[in-house]
């Protein structure tokens, strides 16, 4: 995550709550998720988004620095017109509302604090079995996620309808 308080990060969370631990299971994959925070945030943030599968923090970033993530926004122009024509697809939220709910959560949380560096940014990566890295992506920007279910199909797990539109099934 870049942060728990990242509106982005909590709503690519929310997705990543409706992966059914059964499929996790079947492929004989473990999902985690690691924030930079305390870990007084992780059982907020799993009530505010419904995750239920294994999470972590790591709160001097150590596997951030390891693992090559960066902090602040792109700033060249190709990735500031990527930063704003590129959505991913589980950020259901406007930037403006977004960042306002966000500043709001930290505002009315019990300890007025970011929740870790907010300039921090994420990534993806699929690791094992044993050291072996086979995925790796690191984010860009808050908007740079990795399609959840892309991941899911790397890791060989069964993929996911994120969207509330019923399935159309042709028969």
């Amino acid at each position: 995550l870049q942060n728990f308080l990242c509106y982005t990060c909590k709503e690519y969370v929310e997705d990543l709550a409706k992966v059914p631990k059964a499929f996790l299971q079947e492929a004989n994959v473990r999902l985690i998720v690691i924030g930079q925070s305390s870990y007084h945030h992780i059982k907020p943030f799993c009530s505010l988004t419904g995750y239920t599968h294994e999470m972590y923090v790591d709160p001097q970033r150590e596997i951030y620095k390891t693992l090559g993530m960066k902090r602040g926004e792109s700033n060249n122009i190709s990735g500031i017109l990527r930063f704003c024509l590129v959505r991913s697809p589980h950020v259901k939220s406007n930037t403006l509302l977004g960042s306002i709910r966000s500043v709001w959560r930290a505002m009315t949380g019990p300890a007025f604090d970011f929740q870790g560096d907010p300039a921090q940014q994420g990534g993806a990566l699929i690791l094992g079995p044993g050291n072996e890295v086979h995925f790796l992506h690191l984010d860009k920007n808050r908007l740079d996620h990795v399609p959840i279910n892309t991941v899911l199909q790397l890791a060989g797990v069964k993929t996911v309808n994120f969207t509330n539109k019923p399935q159309i099934i042709d028969v």
